[in-house]
């Protein structure tokens, strides 16, 4: 069997990003987890000493507090401030945006609508920077849109890790019933180039390992892609939920990873796949 690499996968810049900021504060406390990958925030804790807290009211008056690479709300960065707490910010660049276009244009009277999963934490960071909050509305299916009391004007904006083709359909329903839209593509391009990269493997594979955090939105999005294909794809988040089966009578085994997996682990996992099979070559 071959193993072949996606020709884009693994750490995003914003990502990669973060954990440098979070490495360069040893001893600091994350308000949240700093990427949405277990293993890699155990690495961080052993090695740096980087502690976590999931509540303000956790975290000890003299911590240094690194802000998560998904923001975090509004209100609670104000919390954090007003407690004098030192503040590192490792929000990515690429989640910002879409926090700053929020406050913006709600500022201008504009309605907004996100494209995005409510419970994720870059979208309750975002939604949190509306003027007025009954103004601003989260949606995942355009179906969504009917009965919301949205003004004449909109401004439509995207978690970073959606896929363009969903997004577009947002767009395209909005366009049908508003004077006025604003679109903001707040897509990041390494979504972009991962998901291609997984849909030109998944299409060749025989079987698709997508490695990733079970709770990370871009790496289900590769998942999903590549089962789209390739019905023989697997989501792990490390080399121990490989199974020996999965590998029986195939020929080319491709391999994709989340913004938030690191290369240690996608090597971890190749290691594992050859002491279950007998891999000719790895690409």
């Amino acid at each position: 069997m071959k193993i072949q690499l996606a020709s884009s996968y693994g750490f995003c810049f914003g990502v990669e990003r973060a954990i440098e900021i979070a490495e360069g504060h040893r001893g600091s406390v994350t308000y949240g987890p700093l990427i949405h990958n277990k293993d890699e925030i155990d690495r961080l804790k052993t090695k740096f000493n980087i502690g976590l807290a999931e509540r303000i009211e956790d975290i000890e008056t003299d911590d240094a507090v690194v802000i998560r690479t998904h923001g975090i709300p509004k209100d609670e960065l104000a919390a954090l401030k007003k407690q004098k707490h030192k503040i590192i910010d490792a929000t990515c660049p690429y989640v910002t945006t879409p926090q700053n276009i929020v406050q913006k244009m709600s500022t201008e009277g504009y309605s907004i609508v996100i494209f995005g999963d409510k419970n994720h934490p870059e979208i309750k960071g975002v939604v949190s920077y509306a003027e007025d909050p009954e103004d601003a509305f989260i949606v995942l299916e355009s179906e969504e849109l009917e009965g919301l009391p949205l003004k004449g004007k909109v401004a439509v904006v995207s978690q970073t890790t959606k896929k363009p083709e969903d997004f577009a359909k947002i767009v395209t329903a909005l366009m049908a019933t508003r004077k006025e839209v604003r679109v903001f593509n707040t897509i990041c391009n390494a979504t972009f180039e991962n998901q291609d990269a997984a849909s030109e493997l998944a299409k060749k594979a025989d079987v698709m390992i997508v490695i990733g955090g079970k709770h990370s939105s871009n790496t289900k999005q590769l998942h999903s892609i590549s089962q789209r294909y390739c019905k023989d794809s697997y989501l792990i988040e490390n080399e121990k939920e490989l199974e020996a089966a999965w590998f029986e009578e195939k020929d080319l085994c491709g391999i994709s990873a989340g913004a938030s997996t690191p290369k240690w682990i996608v090597d971890n996992v190749i290691s594992k796949i050859k002491e279950l099979v007998k891999v000719d070559e790895v690409v």
